[in-house]
């Protein structure tokens, strides 16, 4: 790239910095050397700091603290790409704010001279609200590159209406991803309806999803509306749609492609205006192949699918995880995780992936007395992963056991809350609790 500055007092920029100063999304304008030259009120107001300011600076010591280009850093560099291509280009990247750390969507635009070659950089920047890099008590955190890609994804999708796919492993956070893209998308304020469809019959469903009508079959005593007219103005979450029985897919199928159906028992049609998100941990495909899932339905669901990456593939989100986690279980009271015990809780594979974390650390917590978490407070298969498959309290002996108990009188709760905080079954804790007395 050339080295040569930009004038800032040359027509063509200062008409840029005079129609800046009406742009309300936060821009500044960049020469061909990474400098930033001129920045609107919006820039500053969102990142600008106090007494510090950003005319004059390199963007990349400003927005990453580094001393070299981003490219030559190892991230993606949209200054980069925009001279090879000419053309506008948009990323995803980590910026230093007053705030502290933020996702921010970067988009740059290249000014080209009657000469075709590029003299400076228009770039705006916005601050992406649907997930955090800091530790937060509600939505998505995580900064790994596979976070990133999904996250990037969304922002993509969001302000469209096309019909999104959620796939990843069981406890990747679905969920959360189809809350993050509805309150990014323009259908924000209108209703999130979350259908599961796991282990519903055919007519358990239908009921569901499109109401009926009094005595539309035993036990319907009153009119009930279904989840898809609720979802009208919004968008309608089908959860785990694998899940869906063969002969219900052909009336998913036309709801999803006329936004009409019938209440069970009725003969009037409803319509419905929703976006349509859904999710699932089975292969699709493979089931298309084997004829289990229509194939007219996947097609019509998968327009823009989106990976949710396991915690295998984001490992260096497990610490950014844990402290948020803990947060969100005990608040200001959270506990702190020791050296060797972070140590272990990055080593393990994670097979229920944040659910999964999510139930460790809630019973780790509970063993914690000094609001410390150990190694010994961890389950025995992040201790030993050898032993994987053996019951993690059988293992603990009677000093364990003692420990439960303690937990167990201190615990502010139900028996059957106690149960659930450790991952276990009520009859499970009773049987532990009652072998310390044997």
């Amino acid at each position: 790239m050339s080295t040569s500055r930009t004038d800032i007092s040359s027509p063509n920029v200062q008409a840029l910095v005079s129609y800046l100063e009406h742009e309300k999304q936060p821009t500044i304008i960049l020469d061909t050397d990474y400098n930033i030259i001129a920045a609107n009120p919006a820039y500053q107001r969102q990142f600008g700091v106090k007494g510090k300011p950003h005319i004059g600076a390199k963007c990349y010591r400003v927005s990453h603290q580094f001393s070299v280009p981003c490219d030559q850093a190892g991230e993606h560099c949209p200054m980069r790409k925009a001279h090879a291509s000419h053309a506008p280009e948009r990323m995803l990247h980590i910026h230093h704010t007053p705030r502290g750390p933020e996702h921010v969507d970067v988009e740059l635009r290249p000014i080209i001279d009657e000469q075709g070659d590029v003299v400076a950089y228009v770039e705006r920047l916005s601050t992406v609200v649907a997930a955090s890099v800091q530790p937060q008590q509600n939505g998505l955190v995580g900064s790994s590159g596979a976070f990133k890609d999904a996250l990037t994804a969304l922002q993509r999708a969001a302000p469209s209406q096309i019909p999104v796919l959620l796939q990843g492993e069981s406890g990747t956070g679905k969920e959360l991803f189809a809350r993050a893209l509805h309150a990014s998308s323009p259908r924000a304020n209108g209703p999130l309806v979350v259908v599961d469809c796991t282990g519903l019959t055919e007519s358990l469903l239908e009921s569901e999803l499109f109401g009926y009508e009094k005595g539309a079959f035993t036990g319907a005593t009153q009119r009930k509306i279904g989840l898809a007219e609720t979802a009208h103005g919004g968008t309608l979450f089908l959860d785990e749609i694998g899940e869906v029985p063969l002969a219900m897919q052909v009336k998913l199928l036309r709801l999803i492609e006329s936004g009409s159906f019938r209440p069970v028992g009725s003969l009037r049609t409803v319509h419905s205006d929703f976006r349509l998100v859904s999710a699932t941990h089975k292969p699709l495909k493979e089931m298309v192949a084997a004829g289990s899932f229509r194939q007219d339905l996947y097609y019509r669901i998968s327009a823009f699918p989106i990976h949710l990456p396991s915690l295998r593939e984001r490992r260096e989100d497990l610490p950014l995880l844990i402290n948020t986690l803990l947060q969100r279980l005990a608040g200001v009271a959270a506990p702190i995780v020791d050296d060797q015990a972070m140590q272990l809780l990055s080593r393990y594979a994670y097979p229920g992936n944040i659910r999964e974390l999510r139930n460790i650390l809630e019973r780790a917590r509970l063993f914690a007395d000094d609001s410390v978490i150990r190694a010994k407070d961890l389950p025995a298969e992040l201790r030993d992963p050898g032993e994987k498959t053996v019951p993690v309290m059988r293992r603990r002996g009677q000093a364990d056991l003692e420990r439960l108990a303690q937990v167990a009188s201190a615990f502010q709760g139900s028996r059957s809350e106690l149960a659930q905080a450790l991952g276990l079954s009520e009859r499970t804790l009773y049987r532990r609790l009652r072998a310390r007395h044997e």
